[in-house]
């Protein structure tokens, strides 16, 4: 039996990076699969890719922090597959680079409104329905820096402390409902968003980062996706306000 044999999982920004490999590991595990997120020239790829392992999967088309658009993804997650038994909330961005008192305000804005009220937008819908059918499971893309600073990020750094909290929140609100709620925080990972930040294509900056490791190296997407897979399932079935830190030991430090 496979690990999420006949459940229906909802990602959001799973196109690319983390959020592909969570989908490709989940189809793997026989799940019906529902990838969200922004148009791109890379939707008919990776969706041949994802039913080349599962064929029921399908795309919608939706912006996070748009909270209408988040309604009516899950909406047509469940009219498609008559359920929503799994939410990986992972769509996010990284932005600009700069100290608070330098941050632009539509900076600022654009990064809090992606990451952490797109979160929240999908999670309100996500448990609604949930809480009607009497179980569900999310997951929370959160990051290392969900739990410490780091110069330059304010923007992301606030969004992701701010997904923890909503995770924790939810978990005691919903613990009864049958609906379990945790979070993950990874460390760097080697992802299309990093290279947008710059740190992959900068030797200097790559290395500095991998430093910040005790393992030495930056993790991979589908690192991340077998913990995804392991909150998904009844493995972590006495698991809810938790957020794993898969991080090559950055917070150990």
């Amino acid at each position: 039996m496979k690990k999420l044999e006949n459940k229906t999982v909802f990602i959001t920004g799973g196109l690319s990076g983390i959020g592909k490999a969570c989908a490709m590991a989940a189809a793997k595990e026989g799940a019906n699969i529902a990838v969200a997120d922004l148009k791109s020239n890379e939707v008919d790829s990776v969706m041949q890719e994802i039913r080349k392992i599962n064929s029921s999967a399908i795309y919608i088309e939706c912006d996070v922090s748009i909270y209408a658009q988040a309604k009516i993804a899950i909406a047509k997650v469940v009219s498609t597959f008559k359920s929503l038994d799994i939410a990986l909330n992972n769509a996010g961005i990284g932005g600009e680079a700069n100290k608070v008192g330098d941050m632009s305000e539509e900076a600022w804005n654009k990064v809090i409104h992606i990451n952490l009220n797109g979160v929240f937008n999908c999670m309100k819908h996500e448990l609604m329905q949930m809480s009607k059918q009497g179980s569900g499971v999310i997951v929370n893309m959160s990051s290392i820096l969900g739990k410490v600073g780091f110069a330059s990020s304010a923007h992301y750094v606030a969004a992701k402390h701010g997904v923890i909290g909503l995770t924790q929140t939810a978990a005691i609100e919903y613990a009864t409902e049958g609906i379990r709620v945790n979070a993950i925080s990874p460390g760097f990972i080697d992802t299309p968003l990093l290279a947008k930040g710059g740190i992959t294509e900068n030797t200097e900056i790559k290395q500095h980062i991998i430093n910040m490791h005790p393992m030495k190296r930056l993790g991979t997407s589908e690192e991340i996706a077998n913990g995804f897979v392991f909150l998904a399932s009844n493995e972590s079935s006495f698991m809810t306000g938790t957020c794993i830190e898969i991080d090559g030991g950055y917070l150990a430090v």
